[in-house]
């Protein structure tokens, strides 16, 4: 007869590879918690692909993203974490143990953490991707700054795109507010963008749809930049100069992986949590972007990799031994 595969286990695995769950990992592998990341895309997540990053504390001068996410990379393997390139599609509770399926095959784990973060809305036109945070941006205090003195275009109707537009009125010249319909903002903030309509600061767009964004080659043709956006107003197309886009639509949580799991989700799919960082499903915990009431910034990821990391080894500490047969 031949033998049953033993599916390998580990004290944590920890899905995704971002701020939240590197610094989770720094944190469990530096108390001998045996660790294993598990990423389907980007070491470093969303902070990877940002130009800069200025707001993060510590570097007066900003760093990079990618710098950011080789740096956490280098620091959690250093203390011996194991990142696998590969994606856990879904996770079964069985007792003492979580079962985790993955590209690779099943793995199990005594504690798990989900850090899978969340995604930008996308608005799915022509020159959107190729422009992706070379013009076309989705946080405005990650990269507004760059646009000192330049003319921009905002694209979305909601509280984050309002809000995130008068923010941009620190550094941009004039910004034009593309809104798909209505603005659908609270009243307390429809409110507040009329005084920045009022001073010339920005310029409402109302059922305006964005339908391409248009570079050109910068001198030396070395490279692309953005000049303007094409968008259709009572059925006549448009054209809006520009230095620069952000598009603000919304946040779509990485989490569809979890849509038939017994771990709960709020109704835009985001994970719910205790106050200890854990799921319904005692074992599980999640942290970052993912997480329910998420600040969606890398400094808070990080700081609730750490927590989350420190509640886990409590609930190894605690975890009760099982019972042999």
């Amino acid at each position: 007869m031949s033998e049953t595969p033993t599916i390998p286990t580990h004290d944590v695995v920890i899905i995704g590879a971002g701020p939240a769950a590197l610094t989770a990992a720094i944190y469990t592998t530096r108390e001998d918690i045996q660790t294993v990341l598990y990423e389907r895309g980007v070491i470093g997540g969303l902070a990877a692909v940002t130009d800069m990053i200025d707001n993060y504390p510590g570097f007066a001068k900003g760093i990079e993203g990618l710098t950011l996410a080789q740096n956490l990379q280098e620091q959690a393997e250093r203390f011996g974490a194991v990142i696998e390139l590969g994606e856990v599609t879904k996770i079964t509770d069985e007792g003492h143990f979580k079962r985790l399926k993955t590209t690779d095959g099943d793995v199990r784990a005594k504690a798990v953490l989900i850090a899978t973060g969340s995604d930008y809305k996308k608005i799915g036109v022509p020159g959107e991707q190729e422009y992706y945070a070379r013009g076309v941006h989705y946080c405005a205090t990650c990269d507004g700054a760059f646009y000192r003195d330049k003319r921009l275009v905002v694209v979305g109707g909601g509280n984050s795109a309002i809000q995130e537009a008068m923010f941009l009125t620190r550094f941009a010249s004039h910004i034009d507010l593309l809104v798909r319909s209505t603005i659908k903002a609270s009243d307390v903030l429809q409110h507040d963008l009329d005084k920045f309509v009022q001073d010339g600061k920005i310029t409402i767009h109302l059922g305006t749809t964005t339908d391409e964004i248009i570079g050109e080659k910068t001198e030396g043709g070395t490279g692309a930049k953005v000049v303007k956006v094409r968008g259709t107003k009572d059925g006549q197309k448009v054209d809006f100069p520009t230095d620069g886009v952000f598009v603000f639509v919304g946040l779509s949580p990485n989490s569809q992986f979890l849509q038939t799991s017994e771990i709960k989700l709020d109704e835009i799919g985001f994970v719910i949590t205790d106050d200890h960082m854990q799921t319904h499903m005692p074992g599980v915990f999640a942290a970052g972007d993912i997480r329910c009431g998420a600040t969606m910034q890398i400094a808070s990821a990080a700081g609730e990799g750490a927590t989350a990391a420190l509640k886990i080894r409590e609930f190894l500490e605690n975890r009760p031994h099982p019972v042999q047969n």
